[in-house]
């Protein structure tokens, strides 16, 4: 068990905490993007975490289903855009099913933070639990920011956790809510299992403890 906690644990310490980041903003002018868009089914094949970033919005993203001949007109095909690490979107990003390797290709392209009205519940929890910090402003609000940005090359826009503030580009503030839990957890860069093992001396003496008490339990 002390070995697996250990990879475990090596594994958490990769996981980058989002404090105050800023980055350049991709703008995605579209409602209710479900998962098998963000990453499509025949891409569900592996278990790991990384590689996905490649097949991140496959039907959008390319012309053909091998995925070799980019679409020119996509945002993420376009310069500064390949380097975005914010996106900005519409209403119900993340619908559909519920895979979790939806967050997994979002990450792996290089995506921190996503903005938009409102997100499926299923899909919200997942990016949190994998480092993706998701920021639910109003219509409003999310109109006045692709107002500021659209048409405007390597725009950046800057997301403050500990304030649970968007600050734009011309300077404007966007004050945004977050559960407490998930906020510790992408500050202090942790999954919920590395959440679990900051209690692990703890958790040891509980079970050294319940072991001598009840020794006819195993």
């Amino acid at each position: 068990m002390t070995g697996d906690r250990c990879l475990v644990t090596k594994y958490i310490k990769t996981m980058e905490p989002i404090i105050k980041h800023t980055g350049i903003v991709a703008p995605l002018d579209r409602a209710n993007i479900d998962t098998d868009m963000i990453i499509p089914k025949q891409f569900l094949r592996k278990t790991g975490r990384t590689g996905f970033g490649k097949n991140l919005f496959h039907e959008l993203r390319y012309t053909d289903f091998e995925g070799t001949k980019e679409n020119p007109d996509f945002i993420l095909n376009k310069e500064p855009f390949k380097k975005a690490t914010i996106l900005i979107t519409r209403e119900n990003f993340g619908c559909g099913s519920s895979r979790e390797h939806a967050p997994w290709a979002l990450a792996d392209f290089g995506f921190r933070v996503i903005i938009a009205p409102s997100f499926a519940d299923i899909f919200y929890n997942n990016c949190a639990k994998n480092g993706i910090l998701l920021i639910r402003l109003t219509s409003n609000e999310v109109e006045a920011l692709f107002k500021e940005i659209t048409n405007k090359e390597g725009v950046k826009l800057t997301a403050d956790l500990p304030n649970q503030r968007v600050i734009s580009p011309s300077g404007k503030e966007y004050n945004f809510d977050i559960d407490p839990f998930s906020k510790d957890c992408l500050i202090k860069g942790l999954d919920h299992i590395g959440w679990t093992l900051q209690f692990e001396d703890k958790i040891a003496a509980f079970e050294a403890s319940y072991k001598k008490d009840k020794p006819f339990y195993k």
